[in-house]
């Protein structure tokens, strides 16, 4: 892999292509969140309820901060320069 290439895959996390990736990977746990709701809901198990509603908040959190570097990246992609 050429150094330039290497630059590149580094930058890809502070791309626009890398954050919308991390916000699809991230919206996808939340599949996850909801399942573990719904069973913990059914099961009356209102410890695992307080546990999914925390995870649901660090997912919204998550999702927020992802948002914003996409909203400040622009149209300054460090993949296209």
């Amino acid at each position: 892999m050429s150094s330039s290439a290497l630059s590149k895959a580094k930058g890809f996390k502070k791309s626009k292509s890398g954050t919308y990736l991390s916000i699809g990977t991230t919206a996808f746990g939340a599949i996850s969140v909801i399942k573990q709701a719904r069973k913990a809901r059914t099961e009356h198990d209102t410890l695992k309820l307080v546990d999914a509603v925390v995870s649901a908040a660090a997912i919204v959190t998550g999702l927020a901060i992802l948002y914003r570097e996409l909203k400040r990246l622009g149209d300054d992609d460090v993949l296209l320069g």
